[in-house]
């Protein structure tokens, strides 16, 4: 079973930036669209930034302007770069990816903003 595969996470500032990266562990074929979730404490997780195979993107309105996602389509990665990072951006990230009637988790990755 193949497996996705989350880093990059950790402790930044306000205003700081970090990375999140995603990969599957083993040699797999092309997945559909991608996405970020994250959750926070208490909350449900919610979608931040899906990419379809076709790179079309999608972004959840708190982040927009200040998160990107992109993908390596021939290596099954996808980036998160995050900027301007708030305390509101607290949260376990996962990457998910689709394929067919398939969906992959990763285990998540925190990510901690302090003020």
């Amino acid at each position: 079973q193949v497996q996705l595969v989350e880093s990059g996470g950790g402790l930044v500032q306000a205003g700081g930036s970090l990375r999140l990266s995603c990969a599957p562990s083993r040699s797999t074929a092309r997945f559909d669209a991608m996405d970020w979730y994250r959750q926070a404490p208490g909350k449900q997780r919610e979608l931040v930034a899906r990419i379809s195979a076709g790179g079309s993107s999608y972004y959840e309105d708190s982040v927009k302007g200040r998160f990107s996602i992109s993908r390596d389509s021939a290596k099954n990665t996808v980036v998160l770069q995050m900027n301007s990072l708030k305390p509101e951006d607290t949260a376990v990230y996962y990457c998910k990816a689709e394929r067919s009637e398939n969906i992959y988790w990763g285990q998540g990755t925190q990510v901690t903003v302090s003020s």
